[in-house]
């Protein structure tokens, strides 16, 4: 007479493999949310625009997941040899998701149909695994607790991976570590569950195997992740990389040129600067407010970890301390400390007047005490919700909040040619702020033609701009033309930018899409 194995859905569970299945239950749901998360920061890295990229990525990853609960009830019997088979194309697919949409970027048209190939099949399969487990505990526990005990490990586990993601594995191992890592745990879900569920498998010494092979694979991949993140994202830039590290903030990437040695920084894919030209553009925000007649005893730098404005503001020698809030001390380290950096901002942030504040603008101005005379800001474009409400007319109040009697402050304020409303919305909203607003811009060879604005706290903002100090592009003939707004980028009607109503975000990715 035949033997055959017994199977999971034809004997009872045994303690050991009751905490096993439970045990599962919880990576499951953390490795599902954390492969959410890392396909939404490679896209919003790689096309910006982070509410789009995680809201589509969300959106069709619990579409995928519902598919896939669905799609179990076709499979009837070797449950458990069903799942450990899914664990193991979850940790596959899941595990090189990040170093696949790097790889397929350069490509560009390929991407949105490689990306959402990979969120419907990896949430697909993480839907699969939720419904097969719940049947198989059933053996030894009623349907009512079995229910309670599957939904309670899934919504603890998306609660540790939606933590984990972001405050441990994104700063500590960087995308590509992030993904093998978690590629990884899914592999060791089903090799645990191999070796208790052994008896009830089939062809358990196969299936075994192959969760090896995946495993090496992925413990390879780890081990030369530098390597490999080289290789993936070097394809993404025209220069060599010469520092790359991703920050709880951000992605930080230096290239340099290997033709006529130019630096480029990057955040997040956006170019900072260019040291080739970078000086007209930090000389044309700091010296039209620094050159204004006053006190400038006290100076307020929001953003510029990169020590540039800095650099510029210490040709002052009136001034006495400068406050420079950047939220990100990888940059200002970086700043501080890489050889090129340091020569390009005359290690202006080693300077004993420059005080760094690593801390969000926003919450910074909101509690500070101190009162400054010039107020500088040097962030990015509002390209995301985060950047936009410092651009908003309740920002400008609580920094006007800050700011001695007769002070002055400029920003940058994008292009008024690529850009245009949200060049004019910034002034607008300071205007509603209070401030009355002078508005110029300059062309700068990377960027082409940028502009700021120039806001004085009481009487009118200076139009007239005496340079005393030395420039390489900056002079008082260049700021009369600089004022000078052709029909094609002069003002436009425009919204306020509020924290409650944020236009300028709006007008941003409109102006992106042209």
């Amino acid at each position: 007479m035949s033997h055959t194995a017994p199977r999971a859905d034809q004997e009872d569970l045994t303690p050991s493999q009751l905490v096993v299945l439970l045990a599962s239950i919880l990576v499951v749901a953390l490795c599902g949310i954390a492969y959410e998360l890392i396909i939404g920061t490679v896209s919003s890295y790689l096309l910006g625009n982070s509410v789009y990229q995680f809201s589509i990525t969300i959106g069709l990853f619990m579409f995928a997941m519902g598919l896939g609960a669905y799609l179990s009830k076709l499979l009837v019997t070797e449950l458990v040899t069903g799942f450990v088979l899914i664990e193991i194309a979850v940790s596959l697919v899941g595990g090189l998701c990040s170093l696949v949409l790097f790889l397929v970027f350069p490509y560009f048209s390929f991407y949105r149909p490689v990306m959402y190939t990979l969120i419907v099949v990896i949430g697909a399969l993480v839907g699969l695994e939720i419904p097969i487990l719940t049947r198989v505990l059933t053996l030894k526990q009623s349907l009512r607790f079995s229910i309670a005990h599957v939904l309670s490990l899934d919504y603890v586990g998306a609660l540790i991976g939606s933590i984990a993601f972001p405050l441990v594995l994104l700063p500590h191992l960087g995308l590509f570590r992030s993904s093998f890592a978690i590629g990884l745990l899914n592999i060791l879900v089903a090799l645990f569950n191999v070796h208790v569920f052994q008896r009830t498998l089939r062809r358990p010494g196969l299936i075994a195997v192959l969760c090896g092979a995946v495993a090496l694979a992925l413990i390879a991949c780890t081990v030369a992740a530098t390597k490999i993140g080289s290789f993936a994202e070097g394809r993404l830039f025209a220069d060599d990389i010469v520092f790359r590290h991703q920050s709880p903030y951000q992605r930080i990437v230096v290239t340099k040129s290997p033709v006529n040695g130019e630096l480029r920084l990057y955040l997040d894919g956006h170019l900072q600067f260019c040291d080739r030209d970078e000086h007209r553009y930090h000389e044309a925000l700091v010296h039209p407010v620094m050159s204004a007649s006053g006190n400038r005893d006290r100076v307020l730098i929001l953003g510029g970890g990169d020590g540039m404005a800095a650099r510029e503001v210490l040709k002052y020698p009136d001034v006495k301390t400068i406050d420079l809030v950047d939220i990100d001390p990888v940059i200002t380290d970086m700043s501080k400390d890489f050889p090129v950096i340091r020569r390009a901002n005359q290690d202006s942030l080693r300077d004993p007047k420059v005080r760094i504040h690593h801390d969000d603008a926003f919450v910074f101005v909101r509690q500070s005490r101190d009162k400054f005379q010039r107020v500088i800001i040097d962030l990015p474009d509002p390209h995301n919700e985060g950047l936009c409400k410092l651009y908003s007319a309740e920002f400008y109040k609580m920094l006007s909040g800050c700011m001695d009697q007769g002070a002055m402050l400029t920003t940058q304020s994008s292009s008024p040619f690529y850009t245009r409303e949200v060049f004019w919305s910034i002034a607008k909203t300071l205007q509603a702020a209070g401030f009355s607003t002078h508005s110029y811009h300059v062309a700068i060879p990377t960027f082409g033609i940028w502009g700021f604005t120039l806001a004085a706290k009481d009487g009118p903002a200076p139009n007239d701009f005496k340079i005393t100090v030395p420039t390489r592009f900056l002079t008082r003939e260049t700021m009369v033309a600089a004022s000078i707004f052709g029909r094609d980028v002069g003002p436009t009607e425009v919204p306020v930018n509020t924290l409650f109503e944020p236009k300028l975000y709006q007008l941003y990715l409109k102006a992106l899409e042209r």
